[in-house]
């Protein structure tokens, strides 16, 4: 084991490592972002019963929760690469699809699982808040702008953090399936780097250290958040 570690540090594939780690949390943070922007309109939009706004929401909701997460980033990246391929070179930009057409299909696809659950988790918080509070402020003669910002939007955030939090939690861990588009992620980096060395238990077990350290700190995060939610709520 020690021989492989030493290995791995003399041949720079922590320094690979090291970039994976990178591009997984930029994939994960930036999939998180869009998600919630997402989830947000959608879940207040479902919430509200917009029609027939919901019932788009309700068959794209349906549908990505419904779906494998990887046959997602399959059909989104195996559905384009072809005609950006041909877009790109007759542009003379050829090797567009193979550098960064990866990582733009990475968010979009993670993104799209994000927004969909961050949909129902925006949606559910919002069902939450007790119907007396926003009757009590309408018969008040508060306009609809401030009671949303004022009243509906504090508590939303409020309920709705901890289940961000476990959308975040599942955000993370989804990024290690755009490995199968060339996307040079933590996950990837494992695979390449087991498959070079012959070291995989050293290179998976990094990976899983690295994942779970990962998760722990935004863990902590999110607590204080809600800690910090919480205490406002009571002034």
């Amino acid at each position: 084991m020690e021989t492989g570690f030493i290995q791995i540090w003399r041949d720079g594939w922590l320094i690979a490592m090291m970039y994976g780690t990178m591009v997984t949390i930029t994939v994960g943070a930036l999939s998180i972002t869009a998600g919630a922007i997402i989830g947000t309109a959608c879940g207040i939009l479902k919430w509200a019963r917009v029609f027939p706004l919901t019932l788009f929401i309700d068959v794209y909701t349906s549908l990505v929760r419904g779906v494998p997460e990887l046959l997602i980033i399959y059909l989104l990246f195996f559905s384009s690469i072809e005609f950006v391929t041909q877009v790109a070179t007759a542009f003379g930009y050829a090797g567009l699809a193979d550098s960064g057409y990866a990582f733009i299909i990475a968010v979009i696809a993670v993104s799209t699982v994000s927004g969909a659950y961050s949909t129902e988790v925006v949606r559910g918080a919002l069902a939450a808040i007790p119907a007396g509070h926003i009757e009590a402020a309408r018969a008040l003669g508060i306009p609809g702008r401030r009671i949303f910002f004022k009243i509906i939007l504090p508590q939303m955030l409020r309920i709705a953090l901890p289940g961000m939090n476990n959308v975040w939690q599942t955000t993370i861990k989804d990024t290690a399936l755009v490995s199968v588009v060339g996307l040079q992620e933590l996950m990837r980096a494992a695979f390449v780097g087991s498959g070079n060395t012959r070291q995989p238990l050293i290179f998976f077990l990094i990976a899983a250290v690295v994942y779970l350290i990962i998760t722990l700190v935004s863990q902590t995060g999110f607590d204080a958040g809600e800690r910090l939610l919480r205490l406002r709520s009571r002034k």
